[in-house]
């Protein structure tokens, strides 16, 4: 995948509740802008990398883009797993993320168990991974220092405001 490393932002927005409730791993929802304009060559699947919301600390992350065949989504999302423990939501708020590698397709699975176990295993693949020095790097890149909010953004020119901030590659 010649696009990766690739790095995009955008607003946290809700997805299908399914995270938290469902899972026990909640996630992050980017807004159908910033699905939209992924590179043809990222496809569908479970990616790893580095994370940060608003102007906070750089964590690992996993995610999912796709339609969740488990879920039989019509609709193509992009679910990022922060992992770290947040004691509150952050729905609004600007997620910076820079995706570095790519762990399998989606599939479907036959339990929600198998489904929990094997997002749980990507998570321990990708903290591995994310550890190695060619990965490390990325977690300190100036883009997660750039711009956080909406009110930082540089004025949009025949972008709309969404669009401005969300793609870094």
């Amino acid at each position: 995948m010649k696009s990766l490393p690739y790095f995009c932002r955008g607003e946290v927005v809700r997805g299908f509740g399914r995270g938290s409730k469902e899972l026990g791993i909640p996630t992050a929802n980017f807004p159908v802008s910033v699905v939209d304009h992924l590179p043809a060559d990222i496809g569908t699947g479970i990616y790893y990398g580095w994370a940060c919301v608003g102007n906070g600390d750089v964590f690992k992350m996993v995610m999912s883009i796709g339609w969740n065949p488990y879920y039989k989504n019509t609709k193509k999302s992009m679910e990022t797993h922060v992992i770290h423990t947040f004691k509150e939501d952050f729905y609004g708020e600007i997620l910076s993320v820079v995706m570095v590698g790519y762990i399998r397709p989606e599939r479907s699975y036959d339990s929600l168990e198998a489904l929990i176990g094997a997002i749980n295993n990507d998570i321990e693949e990708a903290k591995l991974k994310l550890e190695l020095p060619e990965h490390l790097k990325l977690k300190e890149d100036n883009f997660f220092t750039s711009v956080t909010s909406l009110s930082s953004a540089p004025p949009p020119t025949t972008a709309s405001t969404s669009q401005t901030i969300m793609n870094g590659h």
